[in-house]
């Protein structure tokens, strides 16, 4: 599962096949059937690197992509949401944030040892506390088509939107937070525990959001351009 991970946030278009056969090449003995079980219990979707970490609720509504040609242009027009996993020495969790498109700014962020919807929705009412969005935008989970969660969002009057089945662009913001926080915080470490990985997320989102210089951003920082800081 490590190496997978690794592999995937490096080639997120590798599916079953592709990554079995990597995996062949590097001398393990894995087939099909193997690497498709890990990649279901990691969330990763087979054909494109959107994380697909469970379906929709149960009889509930899947809500239009909101954003397409959207110009994003000032703090808390849109906020997103996802989940991605993340390993341990032994073990791995699941980590859910939220984040302004805008500035790039994460909001709040939670871990889980389980995909229940608790979790994203301690991360919501951690975000709701600091402002709120004109958008919100999520995939197409079950934590996140749930009744509790979107109803935190409708009675605040917060329009809905949800990405595409597959479509790893439509949120592509976030994508891009995890590949940041895997290549310079999660590789680079070996979490011991569920309390060491809380540690030193802790301490990664406080240098990613008030230190770490983005080039798209023009070199500020998140919080900067959040808080409108010069």
């Amino acid at each position: 599962m490590r190496m997978i991970d690794e592999q995937y946030t490096q080639t997120p278009f590798y599916g079953v096949r592709k990554m079995t056969q990597w995996l062949l090449r590097l001398g393990e003995r894995v087939n099909h059937k193997r690497v498709r079980r890990l990649m279901q219990v990691m969330g990763l979707e087979a054909i494109y690197p959107k994380p697909r970490l469970s379906g929709p609720a149960d009889g509930h509504r899947i809500y239009p992509y909101l954003l397409r040609g959207v110009t994003i242009c000032r703090p808390n027009q849109v906020w997103s949401t996802d989940i991605t996993y993340i390993r341990l020495k032994h073990g791995f969790i699941y980590l859910v944030a939220v984040m302004d498109w805008y500035s790039r700014y994460v909001l709040s962020w939670e871990v889980s040892t389980t995909l229940q919807t608790d979790f994203c929705l301690s991360a919501l009412d951690w975000a709701l506390a600091q402002g709120q969005p004109e958008i919100f935008n999520t995939d197409q989970g079950a934590q996140f088509t749930s009744a509790e969660f979107i109803g935190r969002l409708e009675s605040r009057g917060i329009r809905v939107s949800m990405d595409g089945r597959g479509r790893a662009l439509d949120n592509v913001f976030i994508e891009r937070l995890w590949r940041s926080v895997k290549y310079e915080e999660v590789y680079i470490k070996d979490y011991q525990s569920v309390d060491d990985a809380i540690m030193n997320l802790r301490s990664y989102f406080e240098f990613y959001n008030t230190r770490r210089m983005h080039q798209s951003l023009g070199y500020k920082s998140p919080e900067q351009l959040y808080k409108g800081i010069n």
